[in-house]
């Protein structure tokens, strides 16, 4: 198949579903945010592809090359960042690369490696994540005519919720070393974000404050995860 026979197949954007024909792999560790990701797209008429740190995004464009990366700058195995630096320079460029974060001040970073653009946790409204996705698409991509401004909202599967917090738990174990609670910190910090539970987002970044200065972290560790718990408990009632 010659690539005119290819775009002939490519469904066409519509008014509801601009995205439709576009394939956004998003890189994103945690599954409540995916989740949310995943909605998102689906809405908009985007397929989407998932990975949940670097080597397995890495491992993904080995074999396929996406419309849209959107890359989570906290990843289990290094920083969103690197990546975005490798594919905004790799040929052929996939046509728009997004960062996502939970944290705004990585805005400037994420721009200076090459995103082309940037979308803050927590990220649930419509409008604003197809006018991001458009906006960072080069121009002879968006499509033509109106568009539908929606003010429709994403709710992720509460479960998804759970999963991270159990996730988070396990990292949060009494034999963690710094590196692993500090992780576990800017991972919770995220999913709290993204879940608007604020009281759990300020115990993750008192216990990243900590982690980062080196004071003593075991009641700021143990907190947290006593908050864990209890909101995996809450969750087995729904």
């Amino acid at each position: 198949m010659n690539e005119l026979e290819y775009t002939s197949l490519t469904p066409a954007p519509t008014a509801t579903r601009p995205l439709l024909g576009l394939t956004i792999l998003v890189v994103e560790d945690s599954r409540f945010a995916c989740d949310a990701m995943r909605l998102l797209c689906l809405r908009s008429g985007a397929r989407i592809r998932r990975a949940d740190c670097l080597r397995s995004a890495r491992r993904h464009l080995q074999v396929y090359r996406p419309s849209v990366a959107i890359i989570d700058l906290g990843l289990p195995d290094g920083s969103g960042a690197e990546l975005i630096k490798e594919l905004a320079v790799a040929e052929p460029r996939i046509q728009a690369l997004l960062a996502i974060s939970g944290d705004d001040t990585k805005e400037e970073l994420s721009l200076a490696a090459g995103a082309d653009g940037f979308l803050s946790k927590p990220l649930s409204s419509l409008a604003s994540f197809q006018t991001a996705v458009l906006r960072a698409l080069p121009e002879e991509m968006r499509p033509s005519g109106l568009r539908t401004i929606t003010d429709e909202e994403v709710d992720p599967d509460p479960l998804a919720y759970r999963d991270d917090m159990a996730h988070a738990s396990e990292m949060l174990s009494d034999d963690a070393d710094l590196m692993r609670l500090d992780y576990a910190a800017q991972f919770l910090r995220g999913v709290a974000k993204s879940a608007r539970d604020e009281p759990l987002r300020q115990a993750a970044q008192m216990l990243a404050k900590a982690t980062a200065t080196g004071k003593t972290v075991h009641s700021h560790q143990a907190r947290l995860a006593g908050m864990v718990r209890q909101r995996m408990e809450e969750l087995v009632t729904i």
